[in-house]
């Protein structure tokens, strides 16, 4: 009878959990028992295991093995537990020094052949073994990179179940692995996009100026062709880069949603999303049964979601972003287990006014729908959604004159993403000491409380919402906006011109 312990880590969500892997061999029928709620994948790691096992050249226990993954309550998924199983079995077999359980974590999927492959959430995995004081780390080479990126971990890579091996007999010495980050910041596709480009638009420009300043919402509604996608595509090139906890947070989503480029193993630049309007309420925040996948709306996390023809995207669709819109996570409960994902990104919607999208570009009398239709196809973006976004302007088509005049003196991305660096830099000064980063982020209470603006600031806010045009919801976001454009112009706060901007840039058609 022997006795080996290795040590593995389950992800959840994006969050990496400890797991002992113990194997023990004793008389009996030779075989592989698995034990510690693994799911389907991981089954199937029996045959797995074997079969690399022997074509690396290792003789297999001809013993009963069982095999148990604690704690036992927790579940397993996934195939990035085979590498410390094999090892482990091994270990008991003697074939390999029998290694302490806490001096090094072992993660990868094994091909039949022995070759270690890469396997989905080493960031998050990896941050779990250095917080719980373990930092060598044997990962697959692929994902060598990946695992680099968390300060204190020492990364082990290994192509293959030989060189694992060795690697425990100290015959293997694998090259050490530095941080790798992108030279340009991951700005070249985001630079090739410029916001001058949108001729005939100062309004709409203005509106993405503030959104990407402030972090807040927007919807613009309009004909085909009058730059609501524009705005959208550009409005990335305008955030800063994100800092360094930012940017491995959201690189352990990525990473968990297997859409990690292996050439980019940091993700520094805000993420952008654009499904199409079939797209699923699953698609959007995330599914799974045994393996909770994040969906689009988490894999903008610290970016952008763009829903172009948001009105053709279902209601149910929709209604499910309200939730991350208000706590910047999305909670996804199954019988197994209840997984959270960090969802606080910038939502843009961009809509035609009906169904035929003649209503403004023609003239009023162009319209071929029936009121009833435009009603139901408006409805489709309810209100609790809408009143969750921050700025609400309407896109007309450009007049030759308005695109005249923008030629050649629209201001570039560049010139704008300046000062929104710089309003940047004005709320974390603001917001220093809080759990927020920008002023989209901050409760209304709290706004109101540690930040009071005096009545005559106020007052067109106020009759607003004394007239029914905003809810108290309607409200704060409104406050949120005037410090945002504040921030923009370096005020030190908002004054009644910026209070009636937010305002202006809230209810649509209210400067008309």
């Amino acid at each position: 009878m022997a006795l080996a312990r290795t040590l593995a880590v389950g992800v959840i969500g994006v969050d990496g959990h400890l797991v002992e892997v113990e194997a023990h061999l004793a008389g009996g029928l030779p075989g592989l028992a698995l034990i510690g709620l693994p799911d389907a994948a991981l089954a199937e790691a029996r045959d797995r295991i074997r079969a690399a096992v022997l074509n690396s050249g290792q003789k297999w226990p001809d013993e009963r093995i069982t095999v148990g993954l604690f704690p036992a309550t927790l579940p397993k998924s996934g195939s990035g537990f085979d590498l410390a199983m094999a090892l482990a079995i091994l270990a008991a077999a003697g074939a390999v020094p029998v290694p302490e359980p806490r001096h090094r974590v072992l993660l990868g999927e094994l091909a039949l052949d022995g070759r270690v492959r890469p396997v989905r959430g080493v960031l998050p995995a990896v941050l779990a073994a250095v917080d719980a004081g373990v930092t060598r780390v044997v990962v697959p080479t692929r994902n060598a990179a990946e695992a680099a990126l968390v300060p204190g971990a020492q990364v082990e890579p290994v192509p293959d179940l030989r060189s694992a091996i060795g690697l425990l007999r100290g015959e293997y010495e694998p090259e050490p692995v530095p941080a790798r980050y992108p030279a340009d910041g991951g700005r070249a596709g985001v630079d090739a996009l410029d916001l001058a480009d949108v001729a005939g638009q100062s309004r709409g420009r203005l509106a993405v100026e503030v959104a990407a300043a402030g972090g807040h919402h927007l919807y613009l509604q309009g004909p085909p062709g009058g730059g609501k996608t524009m705005l959208a595509d550009r409005l990335p090139g305008l955030l800063p880069d994100l800092d360094l906890a930012a940017a491995i947070e959201v690189t352990a989503v990525h990473s968990v949603a297997g859409v990690l480029p292996a050439d980019t193993p940091l993700v520094s630049r805000p993420p952008y999303r654009s499904p199409h309007h079939s797209a699923t309420p699953a698609a959007l925040v995330g599914a799974g049964t045994t393996t909770i996948r994040p969906g689009l709306a988490c894999q903008a996390h610290r970016g952008v979601l763009f829903l172009d023809e948001a009105a053709e995207f279902s209601r149910t669709a929709l209604d499910a972003l309200r939730q991350p819109l208000e706590s910047g996570t999305i909670e996804i409960a199954r019988a197994r287990m209840t997984t959270r994902f960090p969802a606080r990104f910038l939502l843009v919607l961009a809509a035609n006014p009906c169904p035929c999208a003649r209503a403004r570009a023609a003239g009023a009398n162009a319209c071929e729908c029936p009121s009833a239709v435009r009603r139901r196809y408006q409805a489709r973006l309810s209100g609790p959604l809408l009143d969750r976004i921050d700025l609400q302007i309407e896109v007309g088509a450009p007049s030759r004159a308005e695109l005249r005049a923008d030629s050649g003196t629209a201001e570039s991305s560049a010139v704008v993403a300046q000062r929104v660096a710089a309003a940047r830099t004005a709320m974390r000064s603001r917001l220093r000491g809080t759990p927020w980063r920008t002023n989209a982020e901050v409760p209304g209470a709290v706004l109101r409380r540690n930040w009071p603006l005096p009545p005559e600031v106020t007052s067109a806010a106020d009759r607003a919402y004394e007239t029914g045009s905003l809810t108290a919801r309607g409200l704060d976001r409104v406050l949120r906006v005037a410090w945002t454009l504040a921030d923009l112009e370096g005020a030190g706060r908002p004054g009644p011109a910026q209070l009636g901007l937010a305002l202006d840039l809230r209810i649509p058609g209210r400067s008309r």
